[in-house]
């Protein structure tokens, strides 16, 4: 998990400090037509590539199952996947907004596609460090190039893209120079019984990870197509500090998803899950009320440009959309250890369809903030679902008391910054519930780095 986090929060942290630049440099309509095409493409990666992805790590992990063979029918279903792309890339062109950048994002999502296979192979056979490496590696590049393609040459959103890409290059370039990776890579004569396991297993999570980004990102689209772009320029622009908490989750769940599926047999599996849920309410709680008490003073003044000053509205309602996110992906990692991944679809749809009906409703009746309040109740209904469902599979202590008063001490610091008006009075309260906040969970977050570090000793006793 240190490993991870210098990795994560070195490369992650310098996209925040760019932030400015990329506001200033696109303005709102321009940042928000930007981010639907980022979205899009995202999707893409997952559903283009059959979410192979998601079995390379599975498999992978497995030591009994040969790396090589895994990470070749990796790349070869990326690869046999690209022909069918190749035909419905003029149906893209269909899609208004993404009109004019076909071909951009063909490039775009079959390299992603392959990045990301590289890297998380990488990470399964244990080379976290150069996992990490590799993640500062790929987002210095993309920064460069950003300030190259935006900054000198001026391209504006086709620079932006073009930058993603080349940083993937890269990233690929480094993990196959560092590993030689491209010498495990078999093209032909792969083993038909593992690559139809692997099929079986990510085939169900390419339309979970298609209801997600329904329940994420679609409001993105819906805002552009009911309000207008520099509406979800601003819309975007409030998710990305939200995402900051997903980032402190995201340290935690790397480390949290490799641990599930190899813990599966262990006897203590029900207390190892009940404790690392636990950990990771911890990890959220802290993470957005530290993001709510330094929203005003601090980020909206360093990173919003003219234009995106409001966004600070609709923050504290994405923190508990991304709480509740974080939870629904913690129970889905329940699925995936049971390699149960059709009820992660099922729930995951559930949500979807709910975004969908709220978003047309919402968006409608109180702009911008409704797809904010969509995004959160489609992940509330979600959480409801796996908590229920997940109970067949495991049994995992919840504690309610724990995760309610934390919960109505965010709601008062999320009802101070937006309705009080910027100032001591609203510092001082925020100030007040952020140590109340790190105080109830104080005792829970020694007590996640103890398990942590015992496991750890027990491990390097038993070697």
């Amino acid at each position: 998990m240190l490993i991870l986090a210098v990795g994560q929060l070195s490369s992650k942290l310098l996209v925040y400090v760019m932030l400015r630049f990329y506001t200033s440099v696109l303005g709102t309509a321009g940042y928000g037509e930007m981010s639907v095409i980022v979205n899009a493409c995202d999707l893409l990666i997952s559903v283009v590539s059959l979410s192979i992805a998601s079995g390379v790590m599975r498999f992978a992990l497995d030591e009994r199952n040969n790396g090589k063979m895994v990470f070749s029918i990796g790349i070869n279903t990326i690869l046999s996947c690209a022909v069918l792309f190749l035909a419905v890339i003029p149906l893209i062109g269909k899609i208004p907004v993404l009109k004019g950048y076909e071909w951009m994002i063909f490039i775009y999502v079959e390299l992603g596609a392959i990045k990301e296979v590289c890297a998380i192979y990488i990470r399964s056979r244990q080379s976290v460090a150069l996992f990490a490496i590799d993640g500062i590696v790929t987002t210095v590049a993309t920064v460069v190039y950003n300030l190259l393609l935006l900054g000198v040459f001026h391209f504006g959103i086709v620079g932006y893209i073009f930058s993603i890409v080349l940083g993937n290059i890269t990233s690929i370039i480094f993990l196959n120079v560092t590993t030689k990776l491209f010498m495990q890579y078999k093209p032909i004569g792969n083993d038909r019984t593992l690559r139809s396991a692997m099929l079986r297993y990510s085939i169900p999570l390419m339309p979970s990870q298609i209801m997600w980004w329904v329940i994420n990102v679609s409001d993105t689209f819906m805002v552009t197509e009911i309000i207008g772009a520099g509406a979800n320029g601003i819309y975007s622009f409030a998710y990305r500090f939200p995402n900051l908490a997903v980032l402190a989750m995201g340290i935690f769940s790397q480390a949290w998803r490799m641990t599930a599926i190899t813990e599966r047999n262990s006897r203590t599996t029900s207390n190892f899950y009940s404790n690392a849920f636990s950990m990771m309410q911890t990890v959220m709680f802290i993470a957005c009320a530290g993001i709510m008490l330094i929203l005003r003073p601090m980020i909206m003044p360093f990173f919003a440009a003219e234009g995106f000053q409001t966004a600070y509205l609709y923050v504290p309602v994405l923190l508990g959309a991304v709480f509740f996110q974080s939870m629904d992906n913690f129970l889905g990692s329940i699925y995936e250890a049971a390699q149960k991944t059709t009820h992660s679809m099922t729930s995951s749809a559930v949500g979807a369809v709910c975004n969908i009906v709220l978003n047309v409703i919402l968006i409608q009746a109180i702009g911008i903030m409704g797809a904010a309040v969509a995004t959160i109740i489609s992940y509330i209904i979600v959480f409801i679902y796996r908590v229920i469902d997940t109970k067949k599979y495991l049994y995992m202590k919840i504690y309610w008391l724990k995760i309610g008063v934390n919960l109505t001490l965010l709601t008062g610091m999320a009802l101070s910054v937006t309705l009080l008006e910027y100032g001591v009075l609203q510092n001082a309260i925020n100030s007040v519930i952020f140590f109340m906040v790190a105080a109830l969970n104080y005792k829970s977050c020694v007590q996640a780095v103890r398990l942590v570090m015992n496991k750890k000793l027990n491990k390097e006793k038993k070697i």
